[in-house]
């Protein structure tokens, strides 16, 4: 439906059925199109030309033709879409301008209408512009092709706005003019032979500028420029890669901070910037209808998730902070730490040598303020906090669907169909193919690429993703023999230096080089992260991905699987292999037959847990927000002062927008995996640190502004693309909420001390105030005819743990099941409401037909009784005549 004959195509038809109505005028070589009739090969004016050219250009009304009109010169038609392109002096000049040519005159054939920018009326001296205008004709036939529903009758059903305490969040609120910027309505999927059907006030208006913009891109994306190779070649894309074009992109309304002047329409980039896009609105709702008008539904769902994650994220916050204050109030009560830190048990206690060479025996009680601290994250309250979060994600994932389905219903994505636009063919595929089959559904003959040419591809992308997977697993053992080789170091270092006798009591040397390893595993995630990127966007466009869905599948398996590995790698490690195979005394095992394996510090794994979940996932955060937010503004801060040569009044619309940053069809993709990514920080490792909800709570409170600041003031505007979910993103949601249930449960059994004490306390203490004394490692004395071996409390307490890990699971996961059986996945007034519009969808649309109808037959009928009149005026003439 893309070829430029499908305007040509309906005209035919439109002829056959005898309409009057024609799609293509004969004025198609108009004013505009004279004017903008600069040949592509054209060479440089002269200075006078020039000269002349700004005092003609001056003469325009400046209400008309000032530098931030988004119309043709006429004041009239609408700039849709806007191509760039330089002069080339490489050997490929002819051929890219001839590409441009035989583009450009496709497109005039869909209907299109071009004009061109010489390169003299730019700001930089040496880029020409293409801007296209769709008009109605075009409009209406590809609304019909892309099934894009229009507003039939306003709505009966009144918002469902109110909500419980909803007097008590004003302040939360947004203008209802924001919020709700039009009315609702009824609506059905756009057919150009029942245009009186739809409110069509103003054709120019009709059509919002997503759909436009969305409309001339799906022309842009399927138009041939010609054969080459004995292949037919087409697509923006394709021309966008071998910088035949140097750019394609939709305009922005106007600035972004002042509202537009008449005639331009209303400035919506300005509408968001102040409510929205601004940091002291961090405690405002988001205005959803504006951002999915403007952006279209795809990225506008991506902010509806974010914000319904980080209002969920507000309960987790609240009790993981309440956990935390439990364990600050409790820390001097708990028996453990006094233990330790008492001289007369905790500095009794010798300890044998942290490393066999330079390192001395020591006292366990220099290890009190370490242990009071791991206090802070392992107390009663951690086996509570682990089963709430396995309850809160079950919630937090079953009220997305509901809101995910609400918002279908609000935003006419009820009977959105994939195949619209996901589930078609990419351009890159059916160029890429010599095979056509026909399609079992559709009977008709499609590209086809057989399994054999894949294959290769598809053995590089499993190699390569296996390769970079076992390359991070490589440099976490790297970080690991970085750790056991400096320990000894500031082993001895603190243990010699007098100056560090008061650093030594809370900073150890197992925290120490945590703390140094961590930093060290962070700056190595990113530098791989860097890299891996690239790469796997390069090996899934080699294999050819069939549609867009699959595309995006593809990628986002690869990407998801490495960073998975990436970050929680080395969490993994310390939380589950950690001081786990250390050995005893005369029987350490050792790395690499060379390094002592690690132990964790005498307060537990779980503050090194901590400690390391703590650095990459703060880390991560602030390095992204400053990454969004410096790069792109560096980037068009250099480009603009680069371009800028000549008069403020040539820096045009389009001028301003091709200066800025690009988002580019991967940027939503980045957004969903670094909020998955902290998603799964904040549910897999949460029983280790229960501040981390907090954490993401702020993160994302600044991340909605960030990405929205940078995406209508440092971005062009990207093409609007429909999306009814957020995708597989969803299924991965759902993999790691069942996945955080095990972790946690693991968590609190082998890594935190919880299960010991309990045991200890309800087994072996003969009274509450009896010390711990020789249960750490539940090994025998030296004295013992077994000595090292592991006692029978090694055992009990192993029988502890599993019956533990059992129990929880099975009732959280009992819990998660009788929650998503008891949440409908629909609310029932949703489904009231779909109802609703359907029936009276259909109500509407039978009495347009019916009334069609009658008043068809009613002028059939008088013809008839025309025709009838006639006949007996020639009977009664004819008789007159006799």
């Amino acid at each position: 439906m893309g070829d430029p004959d499908v305007l040509e195509m309906v005209q035919e038809e439109e002829r056959r059925a005898g309409s009057e109505e024609r799609f293509f005028e004969v004025s198609e070589q108009d004013l505009s199109s004279r004017e903008s009739s600069f040949l592509i090969s054209e060479e440089p004016r002269s200075a006078k030309r020039y000269n002349l050219f700004l005092r003609r250009r001056l003469m325009f009304k400046k209400d008309e033709q000032s530098k931030d009109s988004i119309f043709f010169r006429d004041g009239i038609r609408q700039i849709d879409f806007v191509l760039s392109y330089v002069d080339d002096i490489k050997k490929e000049a002819e051929l890219k301008a001839e590409r441009r040519k035989e583009f450009e005159q496709n497109l005039r054939k869909t209907g299109l209408e071009l004009e061109i920018e010489d390169k003299m009326n730019s700001e930089d001296g040496k880029t020409y512009f293409v801007k296209i205008h769709a008009p109605w004709e075009v409009l209406v036939t590809y609304a019909e092709v892309l099934g894009i529903k229009m507003p039939i009758k306003e709505s009966d059903i009144p918002r469902a706005d109110k909500i419980p305490f909803s007097c008590m969040l004003g302040p939360l609120k947004l203008p209802r003019n924001v919020k709700h910027p039009h009315a609702e309505y009824f609506t059905a999927q756009f057919t150009r032979h029942r245009q009186e059907l739809f409110l069509i006030e103003d054709e120019s208006s009709f059509f919002p500028s997503s759909s436009r913009n969305r409309i001339v891109y799906y022309i842009l994306s399927r138009c041939p420029f010609g054969i080459e190779d004995g292949k037919k070649r087409f697509g923006i894309e394709r021309l966008l890669n071998s910088h035949t074009y140097s750019s394609a992109f939709p305009l922005h309304d106007g600035q972004y901070w002042k509202p537009s002047e008449p005639p331009n329409p209303v400035n919506e980039r300005y509408t968001l910037c102040q409510n929205w896009a601004r940091f002291s609105y961090f405690y405002k709702e988001q205005p959803f209808n504006l951002i999915r008008d403007y952006y279209g539904e795809k990225i506008g769902i991506y902010f509806v998730f974010l914000g319904f994650y980080t209002e969920m994220l507000f309960f987790a916050a609240i009790v993981g902070l309440a956990c935390f204050i439990y364990g600050l109030l409790s820390m001097h009560d708990n028996s453990s730490s006094t233990e330790i830190c008492d001289p007369e048990i905790g500095g009794q206690i010798i300890m044998c040598p942290l490393c066999d060479v330079m390192c001395d025996y020591w006292r366990l009680n220099s290890t009190c303020l370490a242990s009071k601290f791991s206090h802070l994250f392992d107390n009663e309250s951690t086996v509570f906090f682990a089963i709430f979060m396995g309850i809160w994600v079950t919630l937090f994932l079953e009220f997305w669907k509901q809101r995910q389905a609400r918002l279908e219903y609000e935003w006419d994505l009820v009977d959105f169909e994939e195949e619209q636009q996901q589930l078609q063919l990419r351009p890159e595929f059916e160029a890429m193919c010599t095979h056509r089959k026909i399609n079992a559904v559709t009977k008709e003959m499609e590209p086809y690429l057989p399994l054999c040419s894949r294959i290769p591809w598809y053995f590089l992308s499993g190699a390569t993703v296996t390769l970079w997977m076992s390359l991070v697993i490589a440099c976490m053992v790297a970080v690991i023999v970085y750790r056991l080789s400096v320990f000894a170091t500031f082993a001895s270092f603190m243990e010699s230096e007098a100056s560090l006798k008061h650093v030594r009591s809370f900073l150890t040397p197992q925290i120490t080089t945590s703390l140094t390893g961590s930093c060290l595993n962070f700056i190595v995630i990113l530098i791989l992260n860097f890299f891996y990127e690239r790469i796997s966007a390069w090996i899934t466009k080699m294999e050819i991905p069939r549609t867009h869905q699959e595309y995006e599948s593809s990628l986002t398996l690869k990407m998801f699987l490495f960073q998975f590995v990436n970050f929680y790698s080395s969490c993994f490690y310390v939380a589950f292999f950690k001081g786990k195979f250390v050995g005893y005394p005369g029987k350490y095992t050792y790395l690499f037959n060379v390094w002592r394996s690690e132990e964790c510090d005498p307060g537990g794994c779980l503050v090194e847990l901590t400690t390391q979940l703590t650095i990459i996932m703060t880390g991560k955060q602030v390095f992204g927000n400053i990454k969004e937010a410096i790069y792109p503004f560096v980037l068009n801060w250099w480009r603009r002062r680069k371009a800028r040569t000549n008069s403020e009044k040539l820096y045009s619309r389009w001028e301003q927008d091709h200066d800025l940053e690009t988002f580019g069809s991967l940027g939503l993709f980045y957004e969903y995996l670094e909020t998955v990514i902290q998603f799964g920080f904040v549910t897999l490792f949460v029983a280790s640190f229960p501040l981390a909800p907090l954490l993401a709570l702020l993160n994302n409170i600044i991340e909605i502004r960030v990405d929205a600041w940078k995406l209508t003031t440092q971005y062009r505007r990207p093409v609007a693309a429909k999306a009814h979910s957020i995708g597989v993103w969803q299924d991965i949601l759902y993999g790691m909420a069942v996945l955080s249930v095990a972790t946690n449960a693991f968590i609190v059994a082998f890594t935190s001390d919880m299960i010991p004490r309990l045991v200890y306390y309800y087994a072996y203490s003969k009274n509450a105030i009896q010390p711990m004394k020789g249960y750490r490692d539940y090994r025998n004395p030296p004295d013992h005819e077994d000595k090292y071996f592991h006692s029978m409390q090694y055992w009990h307490v192993l029988a502890a743990k599993m019956t533990f890990i059992i129990i929880m699971e099975h009732v959280v996961f009992l819990m998660k099941f009788l929650l998503a059986w008891m949440i409908p996945d629909v609310p029932k007034d949703v489904v009231e409401r779909i109802k609703r519009e359907k029936l009276m969808t259909v109500k509407i649309l039978h009495d347009f037909e019916l009334n069609k109808l009658k008043e068809n037959l009613r002028m059939n009928s008088s013809d008839f009784a025309k025709h009838l009149i006639i006949q007996e005026n020639k009977v009664h003439l004819a008789k007159s005549a006799t």
